[in-house]
């Protein structure tokens, strides 16, 4: 794992150039803090930088930027090949001059494949997550490539003349043409999703390059092509729903076994010490058993408790630990603890990024860093196996309402969400003495409206949108904001999938997934120099979940029934079997209380106009609604976290 940045200059002396790129790579090097490489071609004054930090082949064999063996290709590489002794086998059965190598890494093996097969064929064969960039001396043209799944950054694009790309935002900003305009295009995009999502990002110019694809530029005409997709989620969602695997429960649970159980094997190959986060879920707790029963050491792993029960997951990962017989790490946070990560978050996320589980994840990151430098982990089972509550829930509105005209439903949605949150629950306050404990409704308000958006909408993309989304028209809170389109697909989910569930499974792996949840791990882990993987997200387990039948991925109104199947071959079931919890604070609280100083300054009323970025009116009455115990806080976090980073800028 490493970090890599970049340019294409405009005539300037070696020196200026080399200066440059150090100060852009020193940004990242907590990414990379086993070695430097800098490297200028001066020919084409192509730039690559590069900050290591060393998993595969210790060595100086692995010190990159790395040149091909005939010289015409240079590489800056972040990220892991799980497969690449398996290519590295391939290419010598037809090329036996490839049997002298330098050393083990899988940069190495990279640029034989390149040398060999050409880009395309190339990142076909690589099963793993990465991002890089390519300098092709002979045809004058750089390649900059993205894995899959989008497990690992990239951002680019062009800031007056120079075409600059890096890891993080942070390498970019040091460059001396680099502008820092903010793009309140992409700050609507923000406010309703917490994260800015690709190809935006929060300034002018500069792009995150999509998953699963590749973009080049041309030194001689400098034209930078459209971006080239080499796997397409699209293609194998529909494909795999198009022809879903005949086979009964028994089957299909062996089926998933091998293929996670080899991804697991494959994703465990390393230089150095190596553990697993585990949080007693259903996820983690299916990767450490797969990794328990395919290792040959001992297999170390790390949780995080609060002392608040509500949030406290550490009593069941320590329970599925002990039966596992891991090597077993807890350490419990107090409120304190998790509220000194807060003045770090702008720093380690680099564009405004609201999801409050970044704080949790970053304090387990740390945690193992100090005795591994390589974690599995298990996000990717809720996207690909049904796990969210939201897929359970939108099938029960449809069954219940699909009686009613298209645009009845509509009327009704319009109606109840004309009635505020805050009214919703006062009414239900004053009914809610009357009712059984079983009958009372928490948040009545919040989830109204989340009913009313889904009657009122016109289609499913618009039902997705609507339930993940904190503030509904967000371009009436940005002054200057016109929210794009998001185009997640080209055909409707409608004409894709038949089931609701699986539209909207779709629409989080293409979104959510990479742009929120990889980017929260990716951004934690590697700010601790901690090297995370994803074994769920192999393509080849996820072309597998896309086979399945969506009966064995929802079952009896629960999610990841078959993934539950699979778990209990490991752990027993009373160990897993509880109510969703998730990676979660109590952030709703502690704005009212220990938060609300620093809030309140954020969001006094004459700084929002001041800085000019927000109509204030929307989010001053939000936080008095907060105040008065009617939870804001979704919405609230976002505008707080774009704060708190607009104060770093």
């Amino acid at each position: 794992m490493c970090g890599i940045a970049g340019f294409i200059a405009n005539s300037q002396n070696k020196l200026e150039l080399k200066s440059i790129v150090k100060k852009m790579v020193d940004m990242i090097s907590h990414r990379g803090p086993d070695d430097t490489g800098i490297w200028v071609d001066e020919s084409s004054q192509v730039v690559f930088g590069h900050k290591r930090l060393s998993i595969l082949d210790l060595s100086m064999a692995g010190h990159q930027p790395m040149h091909s063996k005939c010289c015409r290709y240079s590489i800056v590489f972040n990220g892991e090949i799980y497969n690449h002794n398996h290519i590295r086998n391939k290419l010598q059965e037809v090329n036996e001059q490839l049997l002298e190598w330098n050393g083990h890494s899988d940069t190495e093996t990279l640029l034989a494949a390149f040398e060999s097969w050409g880009i395309e064929k190339t990142l076909n064969e690589c099963v793993g997550m990465f991002a890089f960039a390519l300098w092709d001396k002979e045809v004058g043209t750089l390649t900059l490539a993205r894995d899959r799944l989008g497990e690992k950054p990239l951002y680019y694009g062009w800031q007056g003349n120079t075409f600059m790309f890096a890891s993080e935002l942070k390498a970019l900003k040091v460059h001396p043409d680099f502008t820092c305009e903010i793009d309140r295009n992409s700050l609507t995009l923000f406010l309703r999703y917490n994260y800015v999502p690709a190809p935006y990002s929060i300034y002018k110019g500069i792009s995150k390059l999509p998953s699963g694809s590749y973009v080049q530029l041309s030194i001689n005409n400098k034209e930078l092509t459209s971006v080239t997709p080499y796997w397409s989620l699209s293609e194998v969602a529909f494909n795999g729903q198009s022809k879903p695997l005949n086979c009964n429960d028994d089957e299909a649970v062996s089926l998933l076994e091998n293929c996670l159980g080899s991804a697991v094997e494959e994703q465990l190959i390393s230089d150095v010490p190596l553990g697993a986060f585990l949080s007693g879920g259903i996820d983690s707790s299916l990767i450490v058993s797969l990794m328990k029963a395919r290792s040959s050491q001992p297999v170390k792993t790390f949780t995080i408790g609060f002392d608040d029960s509500d949030y406290n997951e550490a009593i069941y990962a320590k329970a599925v630990a002990k039966h596992l017989g891991t090597e077993h790490s807890e350490l419990y946070i107090s409120p304190q603890d998790a509220l000194d990560v807060i003045p770090q978050l702008p720093l380690t996320y680099d564009e405004p990024f609201a999801d409050s589980s970044q704080i949790p994840t970053f304090l387990v990151a740390k945690m193992a860093s100090s005795n591994v430098k390589v974690a599995l982990s298990g996000d990717g089972g809720d996207e690909l196996f049904g796990g969210y509550n939201r897929y359970i829930w939108s099938r029960s509105i449809r069954n219940k309402t699909n009686w009613m005209p298209k645009s009845a439903l509509q009327i009704l949605g319009l109606s109840l969400g004309k009635i505020s949150a805050p009214t919703w629950d006062k009414i239900n306050n004053s009914f809610s003495g009357l009712l059984p404990s079983q009958y009372k409704v928490t948040q009545m308000g919040d989830k109204v409206h989340k009913v009313a958006r889904q009657l009122a909408v016109k289609s499913d993309f618009d039902l997705y949108r609507g339930l993940v989304s904190q503030w509904q028209n967000p371009a009436d809170v940005v002054i200057g904001g016109h929210e794009p389109d998001l185009q997640i697909i080209s055909e409707s989910p409608e004409k894709m999938f038949k089931d609701i569930e699986h539209r909207m499974m779709f629409m989080d792996a293409s979104t959510y997934l990479p742009d929120d949840i990889l980017c929260k791990v990716d951004r934690a882990a590697m700010a601790t120099s901690l090297e995370t993987r994803v074994p769920l997200l192999n393509h080849n387990v996820l072309e597998l979940a896309w086979q399945l039948p969506l009966h064995m991925k929802i079952r009896d109104g629960q999610g990841k029934w078959i993934l539950r199947k699979l778990l209990y071959k490991y752990v027993p079931q009373e160990l897993i079997d509880r109510p969703k919890q998730g990676f979660a604070l109590p952030i709703d609280a502690w704005l009212r209380g220990p938060l609300r100083e620093w809030a309140e300054n954020l969001l006094e009323e004459s700084r929002l106009i001041n800085e000019g970025f927000f109509h204030p009116e929307p989010i001053r009455i939000a936080w008095e609604e907060h105040l008065k115990g009617n939870n804001m806080h979704n919405q609230l976090w976002g505008i707080l976290m774009f704060q708190a980073w607009l104060e770093k800028e």
